[in-house]
């Protein structure tokens, strides 16, 4: 049997885990996270550089920790892989980015009530993804040939993206909104911040449950694809969520400073589908080829960066054409 190793303590998992919720309710009941609003440049800034600064400050505290309780060469170890995961997580999370548009726009989304639907969504990532990651380790120690398996399903899924770049997904034929249509009664407009309301005595739902379950599930998807991208790094439970949690509160700062610059990063999805496949083909060679882990920073920087810089360099003509010709339908319709 095998034993899932991190050094991390439960006064750890706790206190970060506490740190996290904190910070949450700060936003929520002190920042005016309660109240809708739309997010200016100017506070998604804010929190795109608290997230990152705190990201930045954890991984040195973590340094400092390890440096003074286990030895130079672990903290340096460590703290690499943290980063790394960071890394990647932060930019195939950053593919939620194009679908959080979508569906923002097909819904009609308010943008005073956009904050608080990735609000809940990243409540609810935080636990889902606690499952998962525990799962993930848990299953890799126990069977050491599914890593392999997760390394053919990166590539495989890296070439599954990369097809699809240049399409977009169809909203209105997702299972989970037909589902929705066909078992709930969902109003046709919205009703202010409330997911659920009674009309004429009958319990009805609004667009905003629709939105916030779409938003989940996205969450799950992308998941499924990045969790075991960062099992090609370390398999350290506490560093892989970590540097999950870290990276899906700075996108939610990022998403509404950049939302509107959405469609300019055009190639970003071809570099995010590279690494994928790069990631799994580390996996896959793993056992006769080792890959120091800052050179799978550098190649993730490299291709990050290229696909960027092509993507300012080579504008799309196009760049909102599809955007407009997504319908502003709604889920239902309000008797």
């Amino acid at each position: 049997m095998g034993r899932v190793e991190t050094f991390a303590t439960l006064p750890m998992w706790v206190g970060f885990i506490a740190f996290v919720v904190a910070v949450l309710a700060l936003d929520l009941y002190m920042l005016g996270g309660r109240r809708a609003h739309r997010v200016s440049p100017r506070e998604a800034l804010f929190w795109a550089l608290a997230w990152a600064t705190l990201a930045t400050l954890f991984g040195l505290l973590m340094w400092w920790f390890l440096d003074a309780t286990a030895s130079r060469a672990v903290a340096n170890q460590k703290t690499l892989e943290y980063f790394t995961g960071y890394l990647i997580e932060l930019s195939l999370s950053a593919d939620n980015m194009f679908v959080f548009s979508l569906i923002f726009t097909y819904f009609a989304v308010p943008p005073e009530l956009q904050r608080r639907v990735l609000l809940y969504g990243v409540l609810g990532a935080i636990f889902m993804r606690i499952g998962m990651i525990l799962a993930g380790v848990w299953l890799l120690t126990q069977f050491a040939w599914l890593f392999y398996v997760l390394g053919a399903f990166l590539v495989l899924s890296g070439i599954k993206m990369l097809t699809a770049a240049g399409r977009q997904p169809d909203i209105a034929q997702n299972p989970l909104v037909r589902l929705m249509r066909a078992t709930m009664r969902i109003t046709k407009e919205y009703h202010g911040q409330a997911f659920f309301v009674q009309i004429h005595g009958m319990r009805y739902a609004t667009p905003m449950f629709v939105v916030l379950l779409l938003i989940e599930a996205t969450d799950v998807v992308f998941a499924v694809d990045s969790i075991p991208a960062i099992f090609a790094v370390t398999t350290d439970p506490f560093i892989v969520f970590t540097s999950n949690i870290f990276a899906i509160m700075g996108l939610r700062a990022l998403y509404f400073l950049l939302a509107n610059l959405v469609d300019r990063f055009h190639y970003l999805k071809y570099g995010l589908a590279v690494v994928l496949m790069v990631i799994g083909a580390k996996m896959l060679a793993a056992q006769w080829v080792h890959v120091p882990v800052h050179w799978s920073l550098g190649v993730i920087g490299v291709v990050l960066a290229a696909s960027i810089g092509a993507s300012l360099a080579l504008p799309k003509r196009t760049a909102t054409a599809n955007r407009n010709e997504v319908k502003k339908s709604q889920p239902g319709e309000q008797p």
